[in-house]
């Protein structure tokens, strides 16, 4: 069979997209969705996403998530943001959507060329000496570095994913070096992927709360600066933590292309 896909990135994570409303591919084929990411001998992408029916009236779609070794995940920022331009494009959507995805309900709007993603509350956040751990719509390690540009990250990021407490399960791991008092570079090593990505849209959005949470920025939208491009978080801090958390950025289409499986 040929398959039709779509390759999209948001600030440099790149995905596999595939418009599966009519079933064409069994979530369980794990294995082709690890070769359809492998940069060797598939099309090459940080992860992989389907575009299903909704499985409510509420939704125009729902959102499936694989990473680049072909195993479900959790949530992906960047890639949902991806997701809503695809549906854009399929017409399935206008401006403005309504999705499922594995931590839940979304929302996400287009507005110039930007896609404005509402990522789930942040009731807490982990305060260690060395680091912070926050879940994002995926678990997420945030220690701050000096000297990002040259900083280790995929063996230091590797040992801490695999490392107590997180082990098997891993975490994924950010570095942060504080440009201004709304301006941050980060760089991250992304389980599943298990190598640095140029930008990933969960952990900016957990290194913007971070930032806040620790007085790093008094400010409620921060600039985060990956390797891939720039992103902004906004949020507003409430007594229960963080709420009306948006993650905002570009979506582009790379290409369509047809592969055998």
């Amino acid at each position: 069979m040929n398959l039709t896909f779509y390759k999209y990135q948001g600030t440099g994570n790149d995905f596999v997209i595939i418009d599966n409303r009519d079933s064409i591919l069994s979530k369980n084929d794990t294995k082709l969705f690890a070769r359809l990411c492998d940069r060797k001998f598939g099309i090459g992408a940080d992860g992989l996403m389907l575009l299903e029916l909704p499985g409510n009236e509420e939704d125009d779609f729902t959102m499936v998530y694989f990473n680049a070794d072909g195993n479900e995940s959790t949530m992906c920022g960047n890639g949902g943001r991806c997701l809503v331009a695809f549906a854009a494009y399929l017409g399935v959507i206008k401006d403005r959507a309504v999705f499922t995805a594995i931590d839940g309900k979304h929302v996400a709007e287009i507005k110039e060329g930007l896609v404005y993603l509402q990522m789930q509350n942040v009731s807490e956040i982990e305060k260690h000496d060395s680091h912070l751990f926050l879940d994002t719509g995926s678990p997420h390690h945030v220690t701050m570095v000096d000297d990002i540009v040259n900083y280790d990250v995929a063996n230091v990021g590797r040992k801490i994913r695999n490392g107590a407490p997180y082990f098997e399960a891993g975490s994924n791991v950010n570095f942060v070096e504080k440009q201004n008092d709304d301006v941050f570079s980060v760089r991250t090593y992304e389980r599943g992927v298990e190598d640095e990505t140029l930008s990933c849209g969960t952990g900016v959005t957990a290194v913007a709360l971070s930032m806040h949470a620790t007085k790093n920025t008094n400010k409620e939208e921060v600039t985060v600066k990956t390797p891939g491009g720039e992103l902004k978080v906004t949020f507003r801090e409430t007594y229960n933590g963080y709420e009306d958390v948006f993650l905002i950025g570009p979506a582009v289409q790379v290409f369509k292309g047809e592969i055998a499986c």
